[in-house]
């Protein structure tokens, strides 16, 4: 599938320099990111690197046997595969589709030489890198101190900017998965959300109604992610 100005709305990409941003489009595929599709597993070597045009792609760690916990989730604002930037080709967390949609894929081979022939990618790479870090910190605190309803809020909101829509569809089991929590616990803030008109919720299609009511019911994470990116990526 060729790729197109049109296509592309990846931020990494849109904004590098023209030069930089053809040289690495040239080596990129677009492709659809499927549902509940893996992309990446611990420990194993990556393939490639995958940049969101639309959809959204969740980073998990495993807890136990039976289940995992979300630490991140990368939507059009980044990319898949970021620790490249280090020369680390073997991929450090389990990742999978959450919002379908498509994506610019390129062989990790390639991006290497690519990150080798622009100092300007390199950079952009290893700042997003930090972002990522950043996130991933901010969600261990979040998941050990902070209440159920406020980060069920701050994920709600974090998939609304990476759907780039008020209307997505999502299990109350795969929330409890992603949050790390019993589905009873999700029931009982996603009632309470549901209750204050913030959200409306049914058989898995969640809308949001009031993005600042929200944003007011989410703990301070969501709000200290968004300042990091902008103060580090603009």
């Amino acid at each position: 599938m060729l790729i197109s100005e049109v296509q592309l709305i990846n931020h990494l990409i849109t904004d590098l320099p023209a030069l930089e941003r053809n040289r690495l489009l040239a080596e990129c595929e677009l492709v659809d990111l499927v549902f509940a599709e893996i992309l990446t597993e611990p420990n194993e070597a990556m393939q490639y690197a995958w940049f969101p045009n639309q959809g959204f792609i969740s980073l998990t760690v495993p807890v136990d046997k039976s289940s995992n916990l979300e630490v991140g989730l990368i939507g059009n604002e980044g990319m898949l595969g970021n620790t490249l930037v280090l020369g680390v080709t073997i991929a450090p967390l389990h990742s999978l589709v959450q919002g379908a949609g498509q994506a610019l894929r390129i062989p990790v081979a390639n991006l290497l030489q690519q990150i080798k022939q622009s100092p300007i990618l390199e950079a952009m790479l290893k700042k997003y890198l930090y972002v990522t870090m950043v996130q991933l910190s901010q969600t261990a605190g979040c998941t050990r101190f902070h209440l159920v309803e406020a980060r069920l809020a701050r994920w709600l909101l974090m998939t609304r900017d990476r759907a780039e829509s008020n209307e997505f569809r999502i299990t109350q089991e795969f929330l409890a998965y992603m949050l790390g929590v019993r589905r009873v616990g999700v029931t009982r803030a996603a009632t309470a959300l549901h209750k204050r008109q913030l959200i409306k919720y049914h058989r898995g299609n969640i809308t949001i109604l009031d993005v600042k009511g929200l944003e007011a019911s989410a703990c301070s994470c969501y709000k200290i992610d968004k300042k990091t990116y902008k103060r580090i990526m603009q």
